[in-house]
């Protein structure tokens, strides 16, 4: 008896920002380039410390992790910033224990 031929049932189509998510670009500021992936956030339940306002970033939500482009501090020196306090960063420097 031959098969039937079913349809595969059709998920949602991803949206570009999903696509999008951990994929690493390159920045140029004027304290160097940086190394930045956009993060949605996860359930780690783990908090950071953003450099730019000392206040906590859940992990839960969605951020910016960025680190030097030039290679030489490895996973050490990447950090977990709010979105807006990374695109502040011309006006507002890093405080606390990264500058």
């Amino acid at each position: 008896m031959p098969r039937a031929n079913r349809r595969r049932p059709q998920g949602p189509r991803g949206d570009l920002g999903r696509s999008m998510q951990g994929m690493v670009r390159t920045e140029s500021h004027a304290d160097g380039d940086w190394l930045v992936r956009t993060v949605r956030g996860n359930d780690s339940g783990k908090a950071y410390r953003c450099p730019g306002c000392q206040q906590e970033v859940p992990a839960s939500a969605p951020h910016v992790v960025a680190w030097p482009a030039d290679g030489l501090g490895g996973l050490a020196e990447r950090r977990h910033w709010h979105t807006p306090c990374w695109r502040a960063r011309h006006r507002r420097t890093p405080r606390g224990s990264w500058k």
